[in-house]
Formats: C-alpha cells, structure tokens, sequence
C-alpha cells in the first residue's frame, strides 16, 4: 500500500506544533518531519510559540517553520491558532516532545486516508519504546498511556503492553494489516487525537464551531460522529515517541496538577464538553454515565491503597516486556491520586485558571 503512494499526488500536510521553550528539544523534533521520505514542499511547519525566552523561535525559523504567537500560551488554544492558519488537506498535531518514528512513518499514517476518503484521520497505535529513555518516558511507552489512572478508565489510546489492547473500551474494529480500521458510533468514541494523530483540515472547515479560542483534540471526533453520525478512522502500525517527563517525578507530578487543574476548570464553564442532539455524555473518557465513571475512580484509589494490585501489574507488565521502568507504576499511581486528591479539593475553593506565569 506504501509503494502505491509513489503513482498518487501526495496530500501537502500541515504539521501544527504549540511550543514554549523548547529549545533543547526542538530540532530534534523538526529533524524528525523534514527527514520524511515525502515531498519536501508537500509539509508544512506551523509553531505556535507561547511567548518563548530562549531560542525557540529561532531554531523553528531555520527548519522553514511558519511561527505564529500564542498569547493564551496553552497547547489548546496553539492548536486553534495552527488549524486556522494551516493551508494543508491534512492536520498533524504534533508537540515539541514528540518525535516521528522512521523515516517513513508519514507516508505510512498518510497512505490509508489516500486509500480511503471517507477516513476522517488517523494516529500512530503505539508510543515507541526507546531502552535510553527515562524511566517515566520508558513506563509511558509501556502501558500506552501518560496517565496511569486511564488504566482503570479504559480511555488509554496506544498499544499497552500491560493489557494488549489499545484502549480499554469497546471499539469495532477491523485489522488491514498496516492499520486498524475503527467503526465509531455516537456516545462510544474512544480518546483519539493527541500526539501524532491526523486530521482532514474538511473537519474543521465544515465544523466552525471546533476553532474557538481552544482547541481540545480529543473532543473533535467526539463532536463530528455526535452531529455526523457513525465515522471511519485508522490506528496505523506505527509508533511515535513522547518525551513525557524524561525520569523527573517533579515534572510528572506538576504535569498532573496542570491536567486536572485545567480540566476541572474547562469542565466548570463548559469549555470541554460539546453536546448535540445525538449525545448527552457528561463525562470525558469513553463514560456513558457518572455510576461507570465513579466505579473506575473507586478502584484505582483501592488499587493504590491496597498495593497488591498495583504489584500484580507491575509483574505482569515486567513479564510481558523487560525493563525496570515497570517498578515505577506504584509510585507514579501514588503521586497521581493524590495530586488529583488534592487538585479536586483546590478546585471547589478556587476555579480559576491555573496560572502560566511560571511556564
């Protein structure tokens, strides 16, 4: 299917980064897409820079980047501003932590919406696993996801080595060998869209209502199968790399408190949830209803008070792929319940916006 793109015109593919002093990642990550074996002048680079202090933008502007300024500063609102200025068929959310994996993964994430139009995008199935890693990007990698409380939730969305699936909620699905065709239907859509997905830019430009000042991936098949009814779209065989927190728990700890901070307070003034005549869901992660949702929660609080289970999944997952990264899932479900413990509560007193100052 890969050879067959060479006798079709490839689609030009507009790559959306939001960044914020990136640069000691940066290049690495730009070397990643202009190192592709496509087109050149097919790929289009938009940073959407969050007011950065160091060279970023510099460093984006010597790989033909297009910059854009962020003056809302989150991830969120840089992927509006990016699809607004984007003149490809095709959307890429990338960020500056990310890297594509092989020279060839472009061509191969393009060549199923080639193959079949009605794709409304597609996303790399797995988060690659990289041994000189830090331990935490390691562990990500592992259990496909960068947040081990979707572990319980079910709404993980790579390949995990702990469970064998690639989200933990009921999808049909169909395997075409270099990718899996996904049949998604209103009130079941599993989370798709972040790192390394893409897009066909006739999403946002029939759906206006998607690019307001924030743009929350996740949310976009969410909306069109809501308003649109059943839609196809591709989980292609390859992986991406995510940079997650490197070995800092520091990092991830403060990465959690931004996640629940923020989704707390998007969930507050109805920022996140898009409702339709087709859907009434009230909660994110695949939940059709708060008893599933509240279930979910109140086992993983088990599973972190208890710690046996926590070490059942610790061996189980260090059986199934060697690596020392799987010891770090008590501590990092720990840190995880009570930054989330303790960011819920905060939020009842203050809903404000978390701050960026300090970013």
């Amino acid at each position: 299917m890969i050879g067959d793109l060479a006798y079709k015109e490839l689609p030009v593919v507009s790559f959306v980064i939001p960044m914020l002093n990136e640069e000691s990642r940066i290049a690495d990550c730009l070397s990643s897409i202009v190192n592709q074996d496509y087109e050149r002048d097919k790929i289009e680079i938009l940073v959407i820079d969050a007011n950065s202090k160091d060279r970023t933008v510099e460093i984006a502007r010597s790989y033909g980047a297009k910059v854009f300024e962020n003056k809302l500063k989150t991830s969120e609102s840089g992927k509006a501003i990016g699809i607004k200025n984007a003149t490809g068929q095709l959307i890429c959310f990338i960020d500056g932590d990310n890297r594509l994996d092989g020279t060839d993964w472009l061509r191969r994430m393009v060549a199923p919406l080639m193959e079949d139009d009605a794709l409304l995008g597609s996303e790399a199935l797995f988060f690659t696993h990289r041994k000189d890693d830090g331990f935490i990007d390691r562990y990500c990698a592992l259990i496909g996801m960068n947040d081990p409380l979707c572990l319980w939730l079910g709404s993980y969305d790579r390949m995990s080595a702990l469970t064998g699936k690639w989200t933990g909620l009921s999808v049909e699905t169909q395997d075409k060998d270099d990718y899996l065709l996904l049949h998604l239907i209103p009130g079941k859509i599993p989370t798709l869209g972040a790192n390394g997905s893409i897009f066909r830019k006739r999403i946002f430009d029939q759906t206006p209502q998607l690019l307001k000042d924030y743009l929350f991936d996740t949310d976009i098949l969410e909306y069109v199968v809501s308003k649109n009814g059943p839609q196809k779209f591709a989980k292609v065989k390859v992986g991406v790399v995510h940079l997650y927190c490197g070995s800092s728990l520091l990092r991830f700890g403060k990465k959690q408190l931004r996640r629940v901070k923020d989704y707390l307070y998007r969930r507050s003034i109805s920022q996140i949830f898009i409702k339709s005549e087709y859907t009434e869901r009230k909660y994110k992660y695949g939940h059709d209803s708060s008893l599933s949702f509240g279930i979910a929660i109140l086992k993983f609080i088990l599973s972190c008070v208890l710690f046996a289970p926590l070490c059942v999944q610790v061996v189980k997952g260090y059986r199934k792929k060697t690596d020392l990264a799987w010891f770090a899932h008590p501590i990092l479900c720990w840190i995880t319940l009570l930054v989330y413990g303790y960011g819920g509560i905060t939020s009842v007193f203050n809903r404000a916006e978390l701050s960026r100052e300090k970013w």
